[in-house]
């Protein structure tokens, strides 16, 4: 199912939802259509909507600021692009930096996408013990990076120029 972003009356972004959510939202005139795919509409007998990308609330919604987006699994691999940090490959687990049989615990720092192989290779030791090199570092999203990030990589591209314009 697609996803689609929902931004805030102030075009911050808040969350990711269905695409059926999101028809929804814009039928009740919650939100409106800010970016929607080309060419896909959602026809019925009195009903004729363009397939959402983007949306934006219609109210400002108060939300707790959040200065980092919570860690999950999935999480890691949508802010590593599905790509090993060992050979760059398509990835599909997580691998623990420091593994947690050493103290290494599940931190957007300590987490990187592996591939099976890369994974099982590394096994309980360290990158340095195992003599593996991390292509890229490990970093902490923004929850704004994340959202975009969800929408998936080759979605940045074809994203207006002000929401493009979001750090990736």
């Amino acid at each position: 199912m697609r996803e689609t972003l929902v931004l805030n009356a102030s075009f911050e972004p808040l969350a990711t939802v269905s695409l059926r959510r999101a028809v929804v939202l814009v039928m009740q005139d919650k939100a409106v259509v800010e970016h929607a795919h080309p060419g896909l509409r959602i026809r019925a007998a009195s009903v004729d909507v363009p397939v959402p990308r983007v949306i934006r609330l219609s109210r400002y919604v108060r939300v707790p600021f959040r200065r980092q987006a919570p860690w999950s699994r999935r999480g890691v691999l949508v802010r590593d692009q599905h790509r090993c940090a060992y050979c760059g490959k398509r990835a599909t687990t997580v691998d623990h930096v420091v593994p947690r049989s050493h103290g290494g615990g599940d931190t957007w720092l300590n987490t990187v996408a592996s591939c099976a192989e890369d994974n099982h290779r590394k096994a309980d030791r360290t990158p340095e013990q195992a003599g593996m090199r991390l292509l890229r570092r490990p970093f902490v999203p923004t929850p704004a990076d994340a959202l975009v990030s969800a929408l998936g990589v080759s979605v940045r591209e074809e994203l207006p120029d002000w929401l493009g314009a979001l750090p990736a």
